[in-house]
């Protein structure tokens, strides 16, 4: 799967435009200077307006499903552009996936 390096700091929404941010599992592993996210990382999503017969049914948290198959940060699959994942609502109802707009453009390898 080619495609562009996720990191803490890579901008990442819900489909509802809600900004969603990274918790990682990793701190060793990083591209110009930030950390590398992987499927493992935790996002939390704030800000998200979805909302269902006016009940708010925001978007809080994001599960990565598919990651890098070569690419690895401490043996778990890092995040790419391209990478699948889902957002959920508290009750854990899939929203849909997450957009991901800015990202490391390219990174070099140990």
């Amino acid at each position: 799967m080619p495609g562009n390096l996720l990191h803490v700091n890579a901008t990442v929404l819900c489909p509802h435009g809600g900004q969603a941010a990274a918790q990682p599992a990793q701190t060793r592993a990083l591209v110009d200077g930030q950390t590398v996210t992987t499927i493992a990382d935790f996002y939390t999503v704030t800000g998200c307006p979805f909302t269902v017969a006016n009940k708010p049914q925001p978007c809080v948290t994001v599960e990565w499903t598919r990651g890098s198959s070569r690419l690895r940060a401490g043996g778990t699959p890092v995040l790419l552009q391209d990478s699948t994942g889902v957002c959920y609502s508290a009750d854990r109802v899939p929203q849909g996936a997450p957009m991901v707009t800015v990202v490391q453009q390219r990174g070099t390898g140990q």
